[in-house]
């Protein structure tokens, strides 16, 4: 792979050609990584690491570039906060590559093994998924995610990010590469989708000839959307975080208000923020005009139905903002009865990705972990721990609401499938 770009446009053929040629070169460095030891594959992660943190100032020039012609055209400040790196967010982004190298190897893993009445010993082992395409947006951090992460499963990656974060990406791709061959490894385990033809995304879609395993997108509705309803691969990947915060008749006054304003104000942009504030009847009155104090002062803009509006000054919520993930300073109030409502309500409107609640009752909150539908629930807990390297896991590449194979943060682990080893002596089947 070139460390330049070509041009932003190529032929469909040798667009196409380009992009099987590169899947084949992954492939073969993934069998490869697949075989190799727990301590190559840490070693390679721990270059990889080193590789990043000494391109800082490459990095972060061409980040500064990125951000200079995405405000020009005008992209809005949470787009804008996704896509800037500083010297601090550098640090954290090679602190979780280095994380990922620590994590446990995942690769050969027995998850469970038995003995049948004929003598056959049966394992059921960790594997590499192969090859996973990973289609993405604005955050360059997740072209180093995503790389450390399937680099630790044993497995190869195909990465397309966004055009707007082009040069920051290919900045960091061409790091990556540097450090695994520093370590010895092969660096065509990362590809780099070196052009931001939107073009590619379908040939990625397609497979590239059978050649691609998994797709995982990341980023806005519309691009997951498509990657769900195009893809003749299996994907793993959520459609949008509409996270719900319930505030239960019994929460604790100083943990509801706290809470709440870490939930939807420490990033807005993120998919863990939450989207909607359900509130108890019951203590709506007491606690629902400290929350909101906390949060108006802050700049955030409260949507409420009758009873929320009632109580507190906001202006009057749609039945769209129910269905809407802001990713801005905005928040949907709603006043309900008690636990099934608030229930009932996620149910309706949520998207399966984070919900908490926030009670002292220890009944009602094992009721509402047990009978809220998320891939992840939470009792007196920020939504914002919606994140791999909060679970421990070094890092994510996003959040799957799926039901099929991974669910909830999408670490190394859920990166690998299994196969069955059987083990005989020479047994035949009457």
């Amino acid at each position: 792979m070139a460390d330049t770009p070509p041009p932003s446009a190529l032929p469909a053929d040798t667009l196409e050609a380009t992009l099987l040629a590169q899947a084949r070169q992954a492939r073969a460095a993934s069998r490869a990584l697949a075989q190799g030891t727990p301590e190559a594959r840490t070693a390679a992660l721990v270059a990889v690491a080193e590789a990043i943190s000494a391109a800082t100032l490459e990095v972060l020039a061409a980040n500064a570039r990125d951000v200079e012609a995405a405000r020009a055209r005008g992209m809005s400040p949470a787009m804008l906060d996704r896509l800037l790196l500083s010297h601090a967010r550098m640090a954290s982004l090679v602190e979780a590559v280095r994380e990922v190298a620590r994590q446990p190897d995942p690769v050969g893993v027995r998850l469970a093994a038995w003995t049948r009445p004929n003598g056959l010993e049966i394992s059921r082992v960790s594997q590499p998924l192969g090859l996973i395409a990973v289609i993405y947006e604005s955050r360059p951090n997740v072209t180093a995610d995503a790389a450390a992460l399937c680099l630790r499963a044993g497995n190869a990656c195909l990465l397309r990010g966004g055009s707007e974060s082009f040069g920051t990406s290919s900045a960091l791709v061409r790091a990556i590469r540097a450090g695994l061959a520093q370590a010895g490894a092969d660096p065509e385990a990362v590809q780099w989708v070196a052009t931001p033809d939107r073009a590619a995304v379908g040939h990625i879609l397609g497979g590239l000839d059978g050649q691609i395993d998994v797709v995982i997108p990341r980023g806005g509705k519309s691009l997951v959307a498509r990657v769900q309803a195009e893809a003749r691969v299996p994907v793993i990947g959520h459609l949008e975080g509409l996270c719900h915060t319930y505030v239960h008749a019994s929460a604790d006054p100083t943990t509801a208000v706290e809470v709440t304003f870490n939930a939807k104000m420490r990033r807005t942009g993120v998919c863990g923020a939450t989207e909607t504030l359900l509130i108890d009847a019951a203590c709506a009155p007491a606690l629902l005009p400290a929350i909101a104090a906390r949060l108006t002062a802050a700049g955030c803009e409260l949507r409420g139905d009758a009873a929320a509006r009632a109580l507190v000054p906001m202006a009057e919520a749609t039945e769209e903002d129910w269905r809407t993930e802001y990713l801005a300073p905005i928040l949907s109030v709603r006043v309900v009865a008690g636990l099934p409502e608030a229930l009932a309500h996620i149910a309706a409107y949520g998207t399966g990705h984070t919900d908490a609640i926030l009670t002292e009752d220890a009944g009602a909150a094992e009721a509402f972990l047990n009978g809220v539908d998320s891939a992840i629930a939470l009792h007196n807990a920020s939504t914002q721990f919606a994140d791999g390297g909060e679970f421990g896991f070094g890092g994510e590449i996003g959040i799957a609401t799926g039901r099929i194979h991974a669910r909830g943060p999408v670490g190394a682990a859920q990166l690998t499938t299994f196969c069955y080893q059987v083990r005989g002596t020479g047994q035949i089947r009457p």
